[in-house]
């Protein structure tokens, strides 16, 4: 293949593969260079000693998400409903008792993956040829050669290509690549402005033998002001067979170390659910602010903010490059949603030019 044909994808997230996916059904094998050493992104299923599949990453998704349910049916995956039913708790205070609320049962239900979120990943993964993707492979400068764009990586290789997207949070971009030639103004000026979604979030994940919340007539639903757990959700597996928790810590619990987290956790947990609660046979938990997800000291911004921004979708250095990614998307951005839908929307562009 001539270097002006050539697509090089960097990062193999949801919105990565999922690109790839859509320019393979159309018989374009593109590159895929990731920096970390797996895939995924922020998508990530841990199997708990139980076999229970534990999300630390993206997890839920709704009707409204319409390009990634038909992705998954696409690829022949199962979804199921988040279970709700039973008393679930909200808690004001630490000093007064949680109050008690029903989901009711009419309302437009999450859905969760069968076998964790990790099977979408690995679905597409085996759609695309396996030499396309190159693991720990970090590109940290583009040059713009004419007809091609030349790609350096961390490890001081060099490698063209015709069109290059980049599948990676703008404000990392903006943090950790440099373009000759620069980038307009207005471009760089938004890049460093675009919130990445779940950066900074701290993901838990608790295996437990049973489920013993819903033989007591709870839901495992929790929302908390109170605790280190801000928000829970029952976690048992769609075969009902595994059981858990996951949700999500407060932001303080960051600046804590893990083994400070499950104490606080279980101590949290004991105090609402009982002893039993005291004794996950797993505890896992994730502070989402790796190096390949966020860079140096971003400013706080509103959640979504600038996703969706009109400069993402355009493209840069004479067409060559494009910006994809669930931050570019209209609508969802930082959700899985957002992620399968600038990707399709990604390939329509890259097949028309």
């Amino acid at each position: 293949m001539k270097k002006s044909e050539q697509i090089i994808i960097a990062g193999a997230g949801l919105s990565g593969l999922s690109l790839a996916y859509e320019l393979t059904k159309k018989g374009i094998t593109p590159v895929i260079l990731e920096a970390s050493a797996r895939v995924g992104g922020r998508i990530e299923t841990v199997e708990g000693t139980l076999g229970t599949p534990l999300e630390l990453g993206a997890t839920w998704f709704s009707d409204l998400h319409t390009n990634l349910l038909s992705l998954i049916d696409e690829l022949g995956l199962e979804k199921f409903h988040q279970f709700a039913r039973g008393i679930s708790l909200f808690q004001t205070k630490s000093f007064e008792p949680p109050q008690k609320f029903f989901v009711p049962e009419s309302e437009s239900p999450s859905y969760r993956l069968g076998g964790g979120t990790q099977q979408l990943i690995d679905a597409l993964v085996k759609k695309i040829k396996s030499n396309t993707i190159k693991l720990s492979t970090k590109i940290k400068a583009i040059e713009d050669h004419g007809e091609s764009l030349k790609i350096f990586t961390d490890s001081g290789e060099s490698v063209f290509a015709g069109k290059v997207v980049l599948c990676l949070p703008p404000q990392l971009i903006s943090a950790e690549l440099s373009f000759d030639p620069a980038l307009p103004s207005n471009i760089t000026e938004v890049l460093p402005a675009v919130q990445t979604w779940m950066a900074g979030s701290v993901k838990f994940a608790l295996e437990y033998p049973s489920a013993f919340w819903r033989k007591n007539g709870y839901s495992g639903m929790l929302y908390s002001h109170a605790g280190i757990v801000s928000e829970m959700y029952d976690h048992t597996n769609k075969a009902g067979n595994k059981f858990g928790f996951t949700g999500f810590l407060n932001g303080g619990a960051a600046y804590y170390s893990q083994e400070v987290r499950k104490e606080l956790v279980k101590k949290h947990l004991v105090e609402l659910f009982g002893e039993q609660a005291a004794a996950p046979s797993v505890y896992l938990d994730k502070v989402w602010n790796d190096k390949y997800l966020i860079s140096g000291s971003p400013v706080n911004q509103r959640p979504h903010q600038n996703n969706g921004h009109p400069l993402l979708k355009r493209s840069y250095m004479a067409g060559k490059l494009l910006f994809c990614g669930t931050e570019t998307a209209w609508q969802f951005g930082g959700y899985m949603e957002g992620a399968v839908a600038s990707a399709k929307e990604t390939a329509l562009r890259l097949v028309k030019d």
